[in-house]
C-alpha cells in the first residue's frame, strides 16, 4: 500500500518546522531598519523555495532567477513595511507569482493573464522521510502521481500542501474563490488516491 496520507503528514510537518525556524520578528525589525547582513540571511532562507515556485510557473532557470532577484529587490525597497506582514511566506509567494505572471505576459504578448490561463506548472519532487515509515519507491510513486495532476490543480496543491499556505491566502493570491481552492485540493486528493489505488474515505 502507498502511504499517501503519511507522506502528506510528513510534508505538513516539514512545513511546520520551516515556519518554526523562520526569520525571527527581531530580525524583521532589523531588516526594516536597514540591516543588510540580516537581510542576506533572510534571502538565503527563502530564495530556494521562491526559485522553485517561479521555475514551476515559468519553466526557465534564468527567468526564475531573475524573478527571485526582483522579489528580493522589492522586499528591500519596501522593508519598512515588513513588520506589518502577518504571513511572510504567503506574501513572498504572492510577489513571486505576480512577477512570474508579468514575465509570462511579456512572453505571450498578452496584457492580461489569469490563473486559468496558466498552461503548465511543475515542482521539485518532495524527498522521502524515514525509509522505515515510507520507502523512496513509494514516495517516487506519489511524486509521479502528482506530476499527472492537471496544471491548475497541481499549482493549488503545491501552495497548500507543499508550501503550507492558508486557503484564504491562496485564493487572494490567485484571485480565485476559496471554494475554487477547496475544489482543486479535493480533486487532487481524490485523483492521487485513485492513481495510487487508495480507498477514499466514504462520504456520510
Amino acid at each position: 500500500m502507498i502511504y499517501l496520507y503519511i507522506w502528506l503528514d510528513f510534508v505538513n510537518w516539514k512545513v511546520i518546522c520551516t515556519i518554526f525556524v523562520r526569520v525571527k520578528s527581531e530580525d524583521i525589525s532589523k531588516i526594516a531598519d536597514g540591516d543588510e547582513m540580516v537581510f542576506t540571511r533572510f534571502m538565503e532562507h527563502y530564495s530556494t523555495r521562491l526559485y522553485y515556485y517561479a521555475y514551476g510557473l515559468l519553466g526557465q532557470k534564468e527567468m526564475a532567477e531573475e524573478v527571485v532577484s526582483d522579489v528580493f529587490f522589492e522586499v528591500w525597497k519596501n522593508r519598512k513595511g515588513l513588520v506589518q506582514i502577518e504571513y511572510m511566506n504567503a506574501w513572498l509567494q504572492t510577489i513571486t507569482y505576480r512577477k512570474s505572471i508579468s514575465y509570462l505576459r511579456k512572453e505571450t504578448g498578452k496584457n492580461e493573464l489569469s490563473f486559468d490561463e496558466i498552461s503548465d506548472f511543475s515542482f521539485e519532487p518532495v524527498q522521502s522521510p524515514d525509509e522505515e515509515i515510507i520507502s523512496k519507491e513509494e514516495v517516487a510513486e506519489i511524486n509521479n502521481a502528482i506530476e499527472k495532476l492537471p496544471p491548475k490543480c497541481k499549482h493549488v496543491f503545491f501552495l497548500a500542501k507543499i508550501e503550507g499556505l492558508p486557503y484564504i491566502k491562496i485564493a487572494e493570491m490567485l484571485e480565485v474563490s476559496v471554494q475554487t481552492v477547496n475544489y482543486h485540493i479535493a480533486y487532487a486528493i481524490e485523483a492521487l488516491s485513485k492513481s495510487l489505488k487508495i480507498a477514499s474515505p466514504k462520504k456520510k
